[in-house]
């Protein structure tokens, strides 16, 4: 192999690897971190889902008193999307547009009296 030949494959390899993570091409991803601060363990159903009805992840856990998990779902690159978190009493909803954000990080706390939901864009396009 000649100096020029690997020259321009390590250009096109270290180009390939960068071309979508600066343009708008990336997917939209989800970071949700979900706390249990009941007196019992919950077992949280976790779902995420696109205007389309397309399902992008569909997860479950059960969770100690005290204790969050971190759920993470790459869904795609336009339309709104929306993550539910339920459980056998309880219900928290989030919602975001994956065209405009690229990450959005959400918090879904799980007490005795209610259910409490916030979230933001942290990385838009």
């Amino acid at each position: 192999m000649n100096r020029r030949h690997f020259i321009a494959l390590a250009a096109t390899g270290s180009l390939a690897g960068c071309t979508g993570r600066f343009g708008n091409e990336e997917n939209s991803r989800l970071d949700l971190t979900v706390r249990n601060d009941r007196t019992d363990p919950v077992t949280v159903q976790v779902v995420v889902v696109g205007a389309d009805g397309t399902t992008y992840t569909e997860e479950s856990d059960t969770l100690e008193p005290g204790v969050s998990r971190a759920f993470e779902a790459v869904v795609g690159r336009e339309g709104r999307r929306e993550v539910t978190v339920s459980g056998d009493d309880f219900s928290g909803q989030l919602a975001w547009d994956a065209g405009t954000c690229r990450l959005f990080d959400g918090t879904v706390r799980v007490t005795d009296e209610a259910v409490e939901v916030a979230g933001e864009c942290v990385d838009q396009r």
